[in-house]
């Protein structure tokens, strides 16, 4: 197995985790704004798969795709880990990755709007959740996959500017 592949693997585990964490915060929060659970995920998961009633509020199917988006989410950390791309400022990266990753398939079946047309208040607890998934994910992607010995880490100076490179 590859340091990549390993990394993928491993990051899965580390994005289901993740995963349990930006619920865990979903709930906290639902408790103190009183907003209502959100079946954007198992529509979104139903219009992918052509499934019936794929605009039905179903808990099996937001689970579904919150883990199978959290896991596949966490397989590429895992891979920015094996990259040596590491630490908080990864994880900020990879926070970035988890939004577009499912405003691409919301907006893509339709179900979702993009952000900057959101209600603030909505878009600030989506984004705060995604953090939380993706310190949670890179925390664990780090702590588990070692970088790759041919990635970046076999430089002894990291911090210093290669030529060419901004």
């Amino acid at each position: 197995m590859t340091a990549f592949s390993r990394g993928a693997a491993l990051g899965a585990v580390s994005g289901l985790a993740g995963g349990a964490a930006m619920a865990a915060a979903s709930k906290l929060e639902q408790q103190i704004t009183r907003r209502p659970d959100s079946y954007i995920p198992a529509h979104t998961l139903s219009h992918l798969l052509g499934l019936p009633g794929p605009d039905s509020d179903s808990w099996g199917r937001n689970m579904a795709m919150h883990y199978g988006s959290g896991a596949l989410a966490g397989a590429i950390r895992g891979v920015m880990s094996a990259a040596n791309l590491r630490g908080p400022f990864a994880s900020l990266m990879h926070a970035n990755l988890r939004l577009a990753l499912d405003q691409t398939l919301e907006n893509a079946t339709g179900v979702g709007a993009p952000p900057w047309t959101q209600p603030r208040d909505e878009l600030v607890i989506d984004l705060a959740e995604k953090g939380v998934f993706a310190l949670v994910t890179g925390a664990l992607a780090d702590a588990l996959v070692s970088p790759s010995p041919s990635s970046s880490a076999k430089r002894p100076a990291l911090g210093l500017r290669l030529k060419g490179h901004a």
